[in-house]
């Protein structure tokens, strides 16, 4: 879905108790604390354990991150995690709206009769997403909803 940079990981370190500091190609490092996964999940199970879980490594190019034991966590899914803890659960609900309706930035930029690179600010998560941006998305899904019914 995504024609960003931002979902692709540059590099992952540990970072201490269940989170790591991975840097993405866009530039932004960023902490990610993966507690709920790791005791919510039983196939992550095995990074309970500091050993496994520090030997977390960026995987082939850079979509994902694994562990030893064929774990994998994918980096759509990591920086979802990184920006709702960096409290910007409005840039997670903008990309998972584009992701529902397999919109592209342009797509996206039409929908809402936005720039597309205004519309790639709010998808990277560079600029916040406005309140107004966010109910157009409701909006834009209703009018879908009743033109098909």
């Amino acid at each position: 879905m995504s024609d960003t940079k931002a979902v692709r990981i540059a590099s992952v370190k540990y970072a201490g108790d269940c989170t790591l500091r991975i840097r993405w190609v866009n530039g932004k490092t960023m902490p990610v604390d993966l507690h709920e996964p790791i005791f919510r999940v039983k196939g992550m199970s095995p990074l309970r354990t500091k050993e496994v879980f520090a030997a977390a490594g960026r995987g082939e190019g850079g979509h994902s991150t694994v562990w030893p034991g064929e774990i994998d966590m994918g980096a759509d899914r990591l920086w979802e995690m990184t920006l709702e803890q960096a409290g910007r659960s409005d840039a997670v609900e903008f990309m998972r709206w584009r992701a529902r309706h397999g919109l592209s930035l342009s797509q996206a930029a039409d929908a809402l009769a936005l720039s597309r690179r205004q519309v790639a600010y709010y998808a990277s998560g560079e600029r916040p997403v406005p309140r107004y941006i966010l109910l157009a998305l409701k909006g834009w899904e209703v009018e879908r909803e009743e033109a098909a019914a």
